[in-house]
């Protein structure tokens, strides 16, 4: 049997949050490891076009990432493609089983993040990042002029519906349901905007095109009629926001999380268990962007040296 590998601080996720936690836990002096399933960057290399990380303009996400991957490995860090099966407190820190090894750990820092959940519709995975969007923040200014449409009936889809004003000149909200989700206030804004229509009992079969959107297809769910609209290539987009899904199901119920899965933290990233931080997308927060990701990973290696009595940074 392979001997357990002894380290300060396991940190489990490679995007943003991770590696920015990577970097302040080298600094710290932290002896310290980066747990990366399947890609470095996590969902960020799947995005075409950043133009929100401040000094960093005009970059992609692949790019951005490779140069925060770098910046760990230049000062000393270490990182390993290794899939995370489980994760166990023990009264001296915890037990990081993976794919290939076993690590004993002083402290861990949860960073998996979260993915959007997927709407389902014909072409969805084929064109994200070229006409199908789930974040209105960070493509929203891609449509200036344009038309889009966000499939959706929640707080996130009415309230990024309105975001989407600011640069769209027609906003269309496609709900199944013959009602919204929504609370009131925003339903009400919603509704008072000359910029969005709603289409009820809706959902969005298809959509298609020759390298970008061009075409897309509707189906009212309580007729079964089909109406496909076809639009000039690239003069429209869809905003898919039906929900995300975080990546904290490996912690069962080690921790305390909310009523979507997202692990509760204090404002040093600490969960109720001592020793055990989250950052990034995993956590329970208001903003879910590259900067924040990496504010929280750098919070919670700083609160990680500080557990282990290490001095920290001012």
């Amino acid at each position: 049997m392979a001997e357990s590998i002894k380290k300060d601080l396991v940190i489990i996720g490679g995007g943003p949050a991770g590696l920015s936690a990577a970097i302040y836990a080298q600094r710290a002096l932290l002896d310290n490891v980066v747990l990366e399933q399947e890609a470095v960057g996590g969902q960020i290399i799947l995005t075409s076009e950043v133009d929100n990380y401040p000094g960093v303009p005009h970059t992609d996400g692949f790019s951005l990432v490779d140069a925060m991957q770098n910046q760990v490995k230049d000062l000393g860090g270490d990182i390993r493609l290794e899939s995370v099966n489980g994760i166990s407190k023990r009264d001296d820190g915890f037990v990081v089983v993976t794919s290939e090894n076993t690590y004993l750990a002083k402290t861990v820092i949860v960073s998996g993040g979260a993915t959007p959940r997927k709407a389902g519709f014909e072409g969805e995975q084929e064109f994200a990042g070229r006409g199908v969007s789930y974040c209105a923040t960070c493509d929203g200014m891609f449509y200036r002029g344009k038309q889009v449409f966000v499939v959706g009936g929640g707080n996130s889809a009415a309230e990024e519906a309105l975001f989407l004003t600011k640069f769209a000149n027609k906003v269309t909200m496609v709900v199944r349901k013959d009602h919204m989700r929504a609370q009131a206030s925003v339903q009400r804004q919603v509704e008072n905007s000359e910029k969005i229509d709603v289409m009820y009992n809706t959902s969005v079969k298809r959509v298609s095109g020759d390298g970008l959107l061009e075409s897309i297809t509707f189906v009212n769910n309580v007729t079964g009629a089909e109406v496909t609209k076809d639009y000039e290539k690239g003069s429209f987009g869809v905003f898919v926001f039906v929900g995300r899904v975080p990546a904290s199901n490996l912690l069962g119920g080690l921790v305390n999380r909310d009523d979507h899965g997202y692990i509760v933290t204090d404002d040093r990233m600490a969960t109720n268990v001592p020793g055990l931080f989250a950052a990034g997308d995993i956590r329970q927060k208001p903003l879910r962007q590259i900067i924040t990701a990496a504010a929280d990973g750098a919070i919670a290696a700083t609160s990680a040296a500080a557990y282990l009595g290490q001095p920290v940074e001012g």
